[in-house]
């Protein structure tokens, strides 16, 4: 069976697993119920995830066992660098899976994911070593290599987890930034990487059938906490083997990764508990701003198609190049946050001018007896009536 056919087949897999988990009929149908701080309004499955990697899986073993290429290349699942990362994927999932099933410490569950990324850093030596900045050059990283490598993959396998809040979003972007690896990998003939991020893209796209608004299904933290983490350690392989610069999938991943960092930092610098549920990312912000699910979500579909193209043509580039491109990539993102903010200006200056129309219709009637006028009192039915986010 050719590569093409095994994607076909997670595909469908997927695709018939996601349709089998929204059934209530079936043992992992797990709901996750609205709160004042979701975006959806009715009860909806969150064990998508369960469809993406128990699919991907699938098409892993019809690639081994179709032996697509050389078992014993440097590179193939049966090293050891796919048997970490695999594994460290696999406990993460399972953790996680128990955590939507019955909820588990905040404590066990970044304990767990610590030690997975301590097994990647020592067990298949995916330490970030040295990193490139515009404008500044290559630097060692040195003795902090370790640290930063295990808090970028924590990172990873978290964002990935805050930013699944909206209807297609999580999926999306999967089939996407995995999409964009696959090809990376393929062109640079990376057969992990590719494997990996072919099989995963497969089965979001099959998901995300059932995913798209309106959807009848969630991603859960089964399914984004563990392919987060995977995003990481695919970026962590492809740098150290040489495949890409670091900055290449950061981008492709990046209307993530800017979102939920640039949001973390700004609830940190006020005060806020970062750990506690909100709706402040700028893709939240932007739906409650009246664009709604499916629109914003075209929209971001559309940056991360972007994105990707911006990776490529760093990817092609010289220094001066990728400079000039990352700095682009930079502004056109504090771009987009600006314009967020003045979307939720306009937002607020209608709903207040709305109310401020409603108490002229709802004022009180004037009624004449005996030359005199009489105003009806007000009650709270005349009086205007907070909105949303911006009250709280």
């Amino acid at each position: 069976m050719s590569i093409l056919g095994v994607a076909g087949v997670v595909f469908v897999l997927s695709w018939w697993l996601t349709r089998r988990l929204c059934d209530p009929g079936s043992r992992l149908y797990l709901l996750d119920h609205p709160n004042e701080r979701s975006l959806h309004q009715v009860p909806t499955p969150r064990t998508g995830g369960v469809a993406v990697l128990a699919s991907a899986a699938c098409g892993l073993v019809l690639t081994a066992v179709t032996g697509w290429w050389d078992q014993g290349h440097p590179d193939s699942l049966s090293a050891s660098t796919g048997i970490w990362i695999i594994g460290a994927t696999v406990a993460l999932a399972a953790v996680s899976f128990c955590d939507d099933r019955w909820g588990l410490p905040i404590g066990l569950r970044f304990g767990v994911q610590v030690i997975a990324a301590l097994a990647l850093v020592v067990g298949a030596d995916l330490a970030l070593r040295s990193l490139w900045m515009p404008l500044a050059g290559r630097f060692e990283l040195g003795w902090a290599a370790w640290p930063v490598t295990v808090v970028f993959l924590v990172w990873m396998a978290n964002l990935y987890n805050f930013m699944d809040g909206m209807d297609g979003f999580a999926g999306g972007m999967t089939l996407v930034g995995f999409g964009f690896l696959a090809y990376f990998a393929w062109r640079g003939a990376h057969p992990l990487v590719f494997i990996l991020s072919l099989m995963v893209a497969m089965g979001a796209a099959g998901f995300l059938l059932d995913n798209f608004p309106p959807a009848r299904i969630f991603l859960g933290d089964v399914g984004s906490v563990p392919i987060g983490f995977l995003a990481g350690a695919l970026t962590l392989l492809g740098r150290r083997d040489g495949l890409f610069d670091v900055w290449v999938p950061v981008m492709v991943f990046s209307p993530f990764i800017l979102d939920a960092t640039a949001t973390v930092v700004r609830r940190a610098l006020h005060g806020e508990r970062v750990w506690e549920a909100h709706r402040v990312h700028y893709y939240q912000r932007l739906v409650l701003s009246g664009w709604g699910h499916r629109r914003t979500v075209l929209a971001e579909y559309a940056l991360m198609a972007g994105c990707g193209i911006a990776a490529w043509l760093y990817h092609h580039s010289d220094s001066t190049g990728r400079t000039i491109i990352v700095l682009s990539w930079l502004a056109v993102f504090c771009a987009l946050g600006a314009g967020v903010g003045l979307l939720e200006q306009r937002r607020v200056r209608q709903e207040a001018h709305g109310s401020a129309g409603s108490q002229e219709k709802a004022s009180p009637a004037t009624i004449s007896i005996s030359g005199r006028s009489s105003a009806r009192p007000r009650t709270a039915v005349d009086l205007p009536i907070p909105l949303g986010p911006w009250t709280s």
